[in-house]
């Protein structure tokens, strides 16, 4: 297979380098940008020094060298990210995309050579930079970044590189003009530009280790983007599609249909009547089947809820608060009707309150699914659950029963709260899912139409009754059973 897409990497590259409207400006602004920064460093460190930074003028140096190099990796990147984007559609609007597709390969093997291809210039011209930057530090100022770091932001520059084209060569693939792909970049290149200003913060304090972090989340999400690249291109749909219209009343019917589909026999809509469906068919036969076809978003949810609940213990063992410092038997005392005045983010003591935050929580991780393949749901439920594990872990460092804890604070309204919202985040999860790897025979559209489908079962039919009886079970059991087990 890899021998296939390297001759399409080959022709590609050919053809790129071939072209002098491509290459020059890449060497240009390569060659240009690195002078320029490495001119505004050694600026920037005669400043610090002529203002009086003193021995501090090489801490300066420290954070603003590391800082500048990864603007230097990023900055051709950007501007070379023209070249994935019109990898397919560029080739359809010059109407040389019929020869390419006719080629006895198999699409996945062109996909990787388009890929490959669209790659190798940004990397290249990204290292370049690197190089003279680097070099002209040496030359100039004589400073000279430390190994470790330059190997972090090399890696770093070569993640980000490949979620990019990765991400334009999806766009391109799924776009019928070059104009539509160029605007879709703006959703590969704001993220980034995002992301750029998190990694200069840590870069500024240093810390090496959370930025190392971001590398494997980064390979995480080239291998999502690759991986849906692969599974969703088809040649013959890139060949047939003439132009992306959005059809409401298409999209209605086809939702309608795959809402009424038994989860295990779900089809494609067709002519004729969608089939007919009743609340009590969804809660006897839908709700079932799609709990057991969804067995594995909801094993991974649940190892997050285990991974995060024994991590916040870990950590109260290691930062155990001092004796005294929460006092248990005081608890019958605190009124929380009125919520918490130093954290308005919270909700009221009541059904109502306590309900709507939840939903509220649920909707945000909901909203945050597409962009995130369903990362975000997991990180707010990764939160709670944290701050539960490390206040029974710190309940225990103070000579306090944790089971006792758990039983009191959390299981009365918890033991219906938390499989609601492990429900919630799996089907969640499957969503974003839906957009990496569709049904065979499935379109993206259809299939993330058939991932709402099902979350709205589960959604509207389990997890909110579920969310109102726990809220319920919140405000009028749980007080009662705190009370009675700290002997209020």
């Amino acid at each position: 297979m890899l021998a296939n897409a390297l001759i399409i990497t080959r022709r590609e590259m050919r053809d790129s380098l071939r072209d002098w409207r491509i290459i020059t400006p890449i060497v240009l602004l390569t060659l240009i940008f690195p002078w320029l920064m490495t001119a505004t460093s050694g600026l920037a460190a005669d400043v610090a020094v002529t203002w009086g930074a003193g021995p501090n003028a090489e801490t300066i140096m420290n954070r603003l060298v590391p800082f500048s190099l990864m603007i230097v990796g990023f900055f051709p990147i950007s501007f070379s990210l023209v070249i994935a984007l019109e990898s397919f559609v560029g080739e359809r609007e010059r109407r040389s995309i019929e020869a390419l597709l006719s080629m006895p390969i198999s699409d996945t093997e062109l996909y990787l050579g388009k890929l490959m291809s669209s790659m190798i210039l940004p990397l290249a011209a990204s290292y370049l930079g690197l190089g003279m930057y680097f070099v002209g530090l040496i030359v100039s100022s004589r400073y000279v970044i430390s190994p470790s770091l330059l190997l972090l932001i090399v890696v770093l520059t070569t993640m980000e590189a490949v979620v990019m084209v990765a991400g334009a060569v999806v766009a391109s693939s799924q776009t019928t003009s070059v104009r539509a792909a160029n605007l879709l970049a703006s959703f590969i290149i704001i993220p980034m530009a995002f992301l750029l200003q998190v990694e200069a913060v840590l870069l500024f304090w240093g810390r090496e280790e959370v930025l190392w972090a971001l590398v494997l989340v980064l390979v995480m999400v080239d291998l999502m983007l690759v991986r849906t690249g692969m599974r969703i291109f088809n040649r013959e749909e890139l060949l047939s599609r003439e132009f992306d219209e959005i059809n409401l009343p298409g999209l209605w019917r086809s939702f309608k249909h795959l809402f009424a589909c038994l989860p295990a026999s779900v089809d494609l809509p067709r002519d004729g009547p969608a089939p007919r469906w009743t609340i009590w068919r969804l809660y006897r036969h839908d709700i079932p089947q799609l709990l057991r076809l969804q067995k594995l978003p909801l094993l991974v949810v649940v190892a997050v809820v285990v991974v995060a609940s024994a991590g916040g213990w870990i950590l109260a063992l290691q930062y155990p608060l001092p004796t005294g410092v929460i006092d248990f038997q005081g608890v019958g005392d605190v009124d929380f009707t009125t919520g918490v005045a130093d954290m308005p983010l919270l909700p009221g003591f009541d059904v109502r309150s306590i309900f709507v935050h939840n939903l509220r929580v649920l909707g945000i991780g909901l909203a945050g699914t597409p962009v995130s393949f369903g990362a975000v749901p997991l990180l707010l439920l990764l939160m709670p659950v944290s701050i539960v594990g490390f206040f029974a872990g710190e309940a225990a460092c103070l000579g306090f029963s944790p089971l006792v804890f758990l039983a009191a604070f959390v299981l009365p309204h918890g033991i219906v709260e938390l499989p609601a919202v492990v429900l919630a985040t799996a089907f969640s999860l499957r969503l974003g899912a839906s957009i990496m790897s569709p049904p065979p025979g499935f379109s993206i559209s259809e299939s993330l139409l058939l991932a709402v489908a099902d979350f709205l079962k589960i959604f509207l039919l389990l997890v909110v009754p579920m969310l109102l009886l726990a809220a319920v079970i919140e405000v009028h059991i749980t007080p009662m059973v705190m009370l009675y087990l700290l002997g209020g």
